[in-house]
């Protein structure tokens, strides 16, 4: 480390390397050592670094205005970015309000869902139901409706009880049934809840459609979501589709939720929306929500003084631009299909590797202490930061979702890089997680940590 570092960093106790610039999916340190991007940073850089259109609308934007007041002014740029998202977006999602991250955005949708129903008298409906294994932000609504256990424990005595039914982790399926003969039960669970708890009580419900770091890409089975929709509207509950992750294109269709024909009532965007070239996000509203909150209040109870500026939307224009003139989101889905069938034959050769899933370029891996019980690591182990440590140490990123198993144990890793991937740097991120899970394989076989097939 150069000096004295008055930046507050994830481990404290760590040095981390510095950034020198990046160029497609590769970014680089200042020693000159290249990084393959296997996880888009955050999930995030859905567009690779250094697209030169971009930096030319920061550029031309710049040169207008960067920075206006949402109660004073509306822009070109944000007026542009709304009309390109509602486009986009399924059914008659078109209302946006802006924020800068996700959590800002999932707790936007939330007070968007409880305000809907004060405007019709119904104050009562105030509670927004969840799934444990979820992770809606950082923010305390936002954590409420989170079901990461390990983020939420320092904070339990502030926090909504939110979570309130099980996962779709058919891998390890908390009803101990196998799809399709469980008649999905995961999905039938918020039923029973709506009764234990009441409907009046309930504003909403909402879910991430394919969880992302707090299980390491786990997919609902087919259906599974058109059964959410059928009981949310059964019992007069809006449905939120938690898309910060999942959205802008990274599972091979424009959302999510896309892949199971479900229009949600809200949306929350983030991440890919800006492919991290400026802090950025979306709440987006359907019209219907719109319409009530218009002939009543006449205005969402929320703000950000960055909210909707024009810099960031600008910016954010040009990568949704950029994405539709090079068909990433088609790129995405290829590139997936490549980079899944590259884990699964990963998954035979290596024992550690209990399950690997996912859709696009959203792509999980789940390790194992035994295959055959599917026995979970301790997390006092850090197995899944080991790997991630391993595999930078060799020139590729990957992101952690470990602790999805109740908080005590679960290691898994997101591989998402960008949707810019050629085949060519897919084969080389295969390469690198190849000998960086072998080398913790034997690591952990030395250790007595793992149960080989052969001892099976």
């Amino acid at each position: 480390m150069r000096g004295h570092s008055h930046v507050i960093k994830p481990l404290l106790d760590k040095e981390y390397p510095t950034v020198s610039h990046g160029r497609g999916v590769y970014l680089y340190d200042i020693e000159g050592k290249a990084y393959l991007d296997g996880c888009s940073g955050a999930v995030t850089a859905n567009i690779g670094h250094g697209v030169q259109p971009v930096i030319d609308a920061m550029n031309e934007q710049a040169k207008k205005v960067c920075f206006t007041y949402r109660s004073q002014f509306t822009s070109e740029a944000a007026e542009a970015l709304a009309a390109k998202l509602a486009s986009w977006t399924p059914g008659d999602l078109d209302y946006v309000f802006f924020v800068n991250s996700g959590s800002e955005a999932t707790e936007t949708v939330m007070k968007i869902a409880i305000q809907y129903w004060q405007e019709q008298g119904r104050t009562t409906k105030n509670k927004v139901l969840s799934r444990w294994m979820s992770y809606h932000g950082i923010t305390m609504g936002a954590l409420s409706m989170s079901g990461h256990i390990l983020r939420r424990k320092r904070f339990i005595p502030l926090l909504e009880e939110f979570p309130s039914i099980e996962p779709p982790y058919c891998y390890r399926c908390p009803f101990n049934s196998t799809y399709p003969s469980c008649g999905l039960l995961c999905a039938n669970q918020l039923e029973q809840a709506i009764h234990r708890i009441g409907a009046d009580h309930i504003a909403a419900f909402i879910a991430e459609p394919i969880i992302g770091a707090s299980g390491g890409a786990v997919t609902p089975p087919p259906y599974y979501y058109q059964r959410i929709k059928e009981i949310c509207e059964r019992y007069n509950i809006l449905f939120i589709a938690d898309e910060v992750m999942t959205g802008n294109g990274r599972t091979g269709k424009p959302f999510g939720i896309d892949h199971w024909g479900v229009v949600p009532d809200l949306m929350a965007l983030g991440k890919g929306m800006s492919a991290g070239y400026t802090p950025m996000a979306a709440a987006i509203a359907s019209r219907r929500i719109i319409d009530i909150i218009a002939a009543g209040s006449k205005s969402i109870m929320s703000g950000h003084t960055f909210s909707a500026n024009p810099q960031s939307a600008a910016v954010s224009l040009s990568v949704m631009q950029y994405i539709e003139d090079n068909q990433l989101i088609a790129r995405a889905e290829e590139r997936g299909i490549q980079l899944m069938a590259g884990l699964q034959a990963l998954m035979q050769k290596h024992d550690i590797i209990g399950d690997v899933r996912g859709k696009g370029l959203l792509c999980g891996i789940e390790f194992v202490k035994n295959r055959t019980t599917k026995e979970p690591f301790s997390l006092n182990l850090h197995v899944t930061e080991r790997l991630i440590e391993k595999a930078m140490q060799k020139g590729l990123l990957i992101y952690s979702a470990s602790g999805g198993i109740d908080g005590q144990a679960g290691d898994a890793v997101l591989v998402a890089p960008p949707f810019v991937i050629s085949e060519e740097e897919v084969n080389e991120l295969l390469f690198i997680l190849d000998q960086s899970i072998g080398e913790i394989e034997v690591e952990l076989k030395q250790e007595g940590q793992l149960v080989s097939k052969e001892s099976v």
